[in-house]
């Protein structure tokens, strides 16, 4: 009898610890979207070191649904949809790490914009009404004192046509499509420049401020219950994670090409060219819960909705102990 009772013992001891191993090799899912909120993975996902399963996707709204049903353990999505979410799960998620800075750029065709005391009285193409790239520039202009008028377009091809049919036009464009823009109207013989960096521009805005904020494109967030249950996953996943931003950050050429062949973007040289300017970062800890509450403060200020009609709580940035 006592060789049956061990027999059972073993075999039960044998099972849990396949259960845990099985668990612990099944990984988890990470979802980003197709832009600057990837770019800084790629190293990661092309080694996967983690053993995550990486999916990207074109549009945030896609994205929305599995974070709510708890179907994706980590998404890079836009800093204020991740406020949007939090409120939506009733605080299931917590921001992890701001992975992209902003990437909005006023580009001209002329030399005549050289700070944001130039606008004044101009007229600026832009597209993204009623999301981040409005509320921005609505807090640049006015904290700047500059009254514009704002003419929106659909989509970013079309405030690119009105630029290049405009002898003086101007135009608020996120990259990377400010560098597939230079060069569509270099090929029709057209010249465009980047007259101002609106990253640089709202950090400039934000100088002598005790706790400054900043302007911010994506973040990172995880599930809370995969957060609580796999801390040691998540350690391994932000650590490849800053690998992959150092990689990416000081090896442009390698790493464009990897960004090509993930097809974020439509070819390396157009990856190459870009990725300086997409701001990518990996800000984490209470660094990241200054900046980006700032940032969410001032959306919310121009219209609460724009972060899920009320400020995260504490428990919505994630800091490591």
């Amino acid at each position: 009898m006592n060789r049956i009772v061990s027999a059972v013992l073993c075999l039960v001891l044998a099972l849990s610890v396949c259960v845990f191993s099985c668990a612990e090799e099944a990984g988890f899912t990470v979802v980003a979207l197709k832009g600057p909120t990837a770019m800084g993975m790629v190293k990661m996902m092309d080694e996967n070191t983690v053993g995550a399963s990486f999916e990207l996707q074109a549009d945030p709204q896609t994205v929305s649904p599995l974070v709510i049903q708890g179907a994706v353990d980590i998404a890079a999505v836009p800093a204020n949809l991740a406020a949007v979410l939090y409120q939506k799960t009733q605080g299931a998620i917590q921001v992890i790490g701001i992975n992209t800075l902003g990437v909005i750029y006023i580009v001209e065709s002329g030399s005549s914009i050289q700070s944001l005391a130039d606008l004044q009285g101009k007229t600026i193409y832009a597209s993204g009404q009623g999301s981040t790239p409005e509320y921005a520039l609505n807090y640049l202009l006015s904290t700047a004192g500059v009254e514009a008028n704002i003419e929106w377009k659909s989509e970013h091809a079309e405030c690119l046509s009105a630029l290049l049919s405009d002898e003086a036009g101007i135009a608020m464009l996120p990259q990377p499509f400010v560098t597939t823009a230079l060069a569509k109207a270099k090929q029709e013989g057209k010249e465009l420049r980047v007259a101002l960096d609106l990253t640089a521009e709202w950090d400039a805005l934000q100088a002598g401020k005790e706790e400054p904020s900043a302007m911010i494109t994506g973040v990172v967030i995880a599930q809370k219950a995969f957060i609580e249950a796999h801390p040691d996953q998540l350690a391994a996943f932000l650590a490849a994670y800053r690998d992959s931003v150092d990689f990416v950050q000081n090896n442009v050429d390698a790493a464009a090409e990897l960004v090509a062949g993930l097809g974020i973007v439509p070819s390396a040289a157009v990856a190459s060219q870009a990725l300086p300017a997409c701001n990518i970062v990996l800000i984490e800890g209470e660094e990241m819960q200054q900046k980006l509450s700032g940032y969410l403060s001032e959306l919310f200020a121009q219209n609460p909705a724009a972060v899920g009609g009320a400020l995260p709580a504490e428990d919505f940035y994630y800091i490591a102990k």
